[in-house]
């Protein structure tokens, strides 16, 4: 446990779109990802909503995998590493909500095992592992989610029961909204929005607007600026002993997740050249004098 000096490291933007239907939220999130990566080869939409990404075919040749029922958390994760292993620099998730509200979504399967309040201990990590593969993701990653209006009862100053609009609630679980670097709501089907969450500091304060290519870019050079991990795997490769090694790792905790499998890469090399010293010097003095002498000579 150490103090040290805060730094800003470069990092994977994890972009959330909520709204509801017809508001815009696929052309945006499309508009976004190639303002971030200017390459539509390079982005990949997870699209569950009845093929609806063919409508944006006439913006680039981007790439489409589509998810149909079951929407487990499982099967998201699966179509996560697939785009992962493509080669693809950002994925867009259209949309997340199914995973939570779909057919065999959590809510689906918590009513399966029950619906009791103990059998979220068997949904949760499931959910969690979902959530898990979107932070972890050497990817960018957009998702999108529906919201619907939400009403409670409430009593007037009369005593009478009223039903109370409290405005828009995003279809998936609480707390999603942490996860993210920035989240955009739509206000209206005019595809207006605000950042609900900013991390960035890029749209806090400001009047809303419509997303396009130029809020990508914007993301884009924000989140290049600081440290690079490719930079930080170079420090890493360049470790001639375990103890420099710690030091390294050591000095990122912010990154440990990312970092660590590029840390036990770079140990296992060391353990292995330790271990062939350690063997050629066995068979040095295992020679018998005489060998040793001629050797010497």
């Amino acid at each position: 446990m150490k103090l040290q000096k805060a730094e800003r490291h470069q990092v994977k933007l994890r972009i959330g779109l909520s709204g509801p239907s017809g508001f815009g939220k696929t052309y945006s999130a499309l508009l976004l990802a190639y303002g971030i990566t200017n390459d539509w080869s390079k982005i990949a939409l997870i699209d569950t909503e009845n093929k609806s990404a063919s409508l944006y075919s006439h913006l680039g040749d981007f790439n489409v995998l589509s998810l149909e029922e079951p929407f487990s958390p499982e099967r998201y994760i699966k179509a996560i590493k697939l785009c992962e292993e493509s080669d693809i620099e950002i994925i867009i998730i259209d949309s997340i909500s199914h995973e939570w509200q779909g057919k065999s979504g959590c809510l689906e399967i918590h009513e399966q095992l029950g619906g009791r309040f103990q059998d979220w201990a068997r949904v949760t990590p499931r959910h969690n592992a979902f959530i898990d593969a979107i932070i972890k993701s050497k990817c960018h990653i957009i998702t999108t989610s529906r919201r619907k209006v939400d009403y409670s009862l409430d009593k007037d100053s009369n005593g009478k029961t009223k039903v109370m609009k409290l405005g828009t609630k995003e279809i998936t679980r609480e707390g999603f909204e942490y996860e993210l670097t920035v989240s955009f709501e739509f206000l209206n089907d005019k595809h207006l929005v605000n950042a609900s969450k900013d991390r960035t500091g890029l749209f806090t304060g400001i009047p809303e607007f419509i997303i396009n290519s130029t809020t990508g870019k914007k993301l884009i050079n924000w989140c290049n600026q600081g440290i690079s991990i490719d930079k930080i795997t170079e420090e890493i490769n360049a470790c001639s002993t375990p103890d420099a090694l710690k030091q390294v790792y050591g000095k990122y905790p912010n990154l440990s997740t990312e970092l660590y499998p590029v840390v036990m890469a770079r140990k296992e090399v060391l353990d292995n050249l330790s271990a062939q010293l350690i063997h050629d010097e066995e068979i040095i003095q295992n020679l018998n004098p005489q060998e040793n002498e001629l050797s010497i000579k």
